[in-house]
Formats: structure tokens, C-alpha cells, sequence
């Protein structure tokens, strides 16, 4: 951990590098944490104090290499700083809060996820560690989906999808949706009684649902007042063929 010293001079995030230039092997390392920013921000529009990083360097130490976790979030520092300038990573030093929440999203390459990250998470004291592994989780022998809370300095593993985090006012699970075009099991946001939180997606379909929806109903409108229209032209037709003036009514 960071030992402050007022007089030490500490690297800025321009002096650092801002991840372990380390590629993802697997898609899913870069679209679950941005689907889970994308959602936040829906959700949380009005909000301008928390930040989601995503594959991006988390530096708690300037004489060590920085961590890059697949996604962390952070409550309590500005999700857009004064400044306006994006983060290049994410120095404790500057930001002063530790995150809350990391994810790791296992690869092919085994990266240490049950193991050396998880001590190095449990060691920096990053409350909630949620590890995802649809793919390889027979070989690692674990499930795909495992949250851990620490608890006395060290990570116990919670049970339950949807898992509620109170201290983030959030909960995390595995659901099937559609992202991208792609149907499959996504990681989500979810309420404390266990309700999705909507995806871009949802709300674009939700809308798209609601201008159909209006439209069908206009259809309706319109065809209802032609009917009458019909009705009316051919009661006039007929009081005229009785020697019936309509004007006269």
C-alpha cells in the first residue's frame, strides 16, 4: 500500500503507463464492463460521482506496476472531472478513494484471477471481487459466476444471482440478453429485490415498442373516424333519396 510522504514528488498519470499493454485474448474482457458503464449511465445520468474503469491501470503504488482489472468501479470520485480531460488510469493518489468493486473476466491464458490477483485485491482492500468465467471455469475448477466480499481482511465468497452489494447500492448477475447483436449470458445490474436494470438495448427496444405501439394505435384512430365518415356520407345518401334535406335536420 501507498505510504504518504508530503515531501515525495508523485507521478501523474501522464508520467505513468496507462495499462500493462497485455491484448485481451477474449471479447468479453472489453464488452461486459462497457455494457455495465453503458447501463450506469442510463441509470445513473443525474450522477457525477462514481467511475467505471475498463481495462485500465489502477496504480496504488508509484514504485509498482499497476493493476489492470477488466472493469472496477469507484463511488465518490467524478465520473467526469472539472478539468473535462478522460482519465489516462487511475492513480490512488490523485483520486484518493479506493475502488469497490473489481471484475475479472477469466481468459484462455490463465492470469491468476483465483490467486494472484485475488490477493493483490484483498491486499489493496477492493470490497466486492466478482470473477467471470463461462468459458474455463470446468478447467479452473470454480463456477462461472463467483462474488466475493471481504470480510476481516480476506475474501469469502458470496452466494446468490443476483447478488446485492449495499454498500454500492447495487446488485451483480449473470442473465441472458442480447448485447451487440449477440444472445448469450451478460453480466447486469439489478435492484435489491433482484430486477434488471435496463441495457441500452432494452431501452431502444422499449421505444421502438412504444412508437409501434402508438402507431397501431393511431392506425385504429384513423380507421375508426373513416368508418364514420363512411357511416355519415351514407346516411346523407340515404335522406336525400327519401326527399330528406339534411340541412333541414
Amino acid at each position: 500500500m501507498l505510504e504518504h510522504n508530503p515531501l515525495q514528488i508523485l507521478p501523474t498519470e501522464f508520467d505513468l503507463p496507462d495499462s500493462d499493454d497485455q491484448p485481451v485474448d477474449n471479447e468479453l474482457q472489453l464488452l461486459i464492463p462497457i455494457l455495465l458503464r453503458a447501463i450506469l449511465a442510463l441509470l445513473w445520468a443525474d450522477r457525477n460521482d462514481w467511475f467505471l474503469g475498463v481495462n485500465l491501470g489502477l496504480y496504488y503504488d508509484p514504485k509498482q506496476s499497476a493493476i489492470v482489472p477488466d472493469g472496477f468501479l469507484s463511488l465518490g470520485v467524478p465520473r467526469v472531472r472539472p478539468s473535462g480531460k478522460l482519465r489516462l488510469s487511475y492513480l490512488l493518489w490523485e483520486e484518493g478513494i479506493m475502488p469497490q468493486w473489481v471484475l475479472e473476466i477469466v481468459s484462455q491464458k490463465y492470469g491468476g484471477e483465483y490467486d494472484d490477483k485475488m490477493q493483490d485485491y484483498e491486499n489493496l482492500g477492493v470490497l466486492y471481487y466478482t470473477i467471470y468465467n463461462p468459458n474455463h471455469w470446468r478447467r479452473d475448477r470454480h463456477e462461472p459466476f463467483e462474488v466475493y466480499r471481504l470480510t476481516n481482511g480476506r475474501y469469502v465468497r458470496q452466494t446468490g444471482n443476483s447478488f446485492w452489494m449495499p454498500e454500492i447500492g447495487l446488485g451483480i448477475g449473470v442473465e441472458s440478453g442480447t448485447h451487440e447483436g449477440i444472445t448469450q449470458d451478460w453480466l447486469y445490474w439489478y435492484d435489491d429485490r433482484g430486477n434488471r436494470y435496463p441495457a441500452p438495448e432494452d431501452s431502444i427496444a422499449l421505444e421502438r415498442d412504444r412508437a409501434e405501439l402508438a402507431e397501431q394505435q393511431l392506425k385504429v384512430v384513423e380507421q375508426q373516424l373513416e368508418q364514420e365518415r363512411r357511416s355519415r356520407q351514407a346516411l346523407l345518401k340515404k335522406l336525400r333519396q327519401m326527399g330528406i334535406d339534411p340541412e333541414q335536420l
